[in-house]
């Protein structure tokens, strides 16, 4: 019976980041991923996104600068777009396939949108509704160790510090005359 259906399943206990698995043979390993409950959908890094003339998907995971890149090729014959709207409220268009996926020793098959995340701190993120039902997810665990700190942020709080009203009127409202 589905884990979703039967509240007494066990399921496993994810943190809010693990390493995880894409494809049945391997070809990636421990990924880092970020475990968001509060996106909906998945997401995944790809480049080299085409349709070809015979209306296949074609697309790469990662890119040429990322140490997970391979350069191998999916094709998918089942795929989908979808309407995503980020924090900032921009829309995009993405393609979406299917894609399995492993965390904690688990299979599962997790849709995923495929875009560019190479300024995202995580190349996967996951969303709710891949994990619903078949995970757990306690925030106090962090399997992948938090990446550095943004260096633009450390001088910006300090000006913050020093003056907040000038650093409100420099940085935040762009139209400082309207004061």
């Amino acid at each position: 019976m589905d884990a979703q259906k039967n509240p007494t399943t066990p399921k496993g206990i994810i943190g809010s980041t693990e390493y995880v698995s894409i494809g049945r043979l391997g070809h990636y390993e421990n990924i880092p991923a970020k475990i968001d409950t509060g996106a909906d959908s998945s997401s995944i890094w790809a480049s080299k996104i085409q349709i070809t003339k015979d209306g296949l998907l074609e697309f790469v995971l990662f890119d040429e600068g990322s140490e997970f890149y391979t350069g191998k090729v999916f094709k998918r014959k089942n795929y989908k777009v979808a309407v995503i709207r980020s924090a900032t409220g921009e829309e995009q268009i993405r393609y979406r396939t299917h894609l399995l996926l492993t965390i904690k020793g688990k299979k599962i098959k997790a849709l995923f949108n495929l875009s560019d995340r190479s300024k995202n701190n995580f190349p996967i993120l996951i969303g709710r509704r891949s994990i619903s039902g078949k995970f757990l997810v306690d925030t106090s665990i962090k399997s992948v160790p938090n990446p550095p700190k943004n260096p633009k942020t450390s001088p910006l709080n300090a000006e913050l510090k020093k003056n907040p009203r000038e650093f409100y009127l420099k940085h935040i409202n762009n139209n400082s005359n309207n004061d």
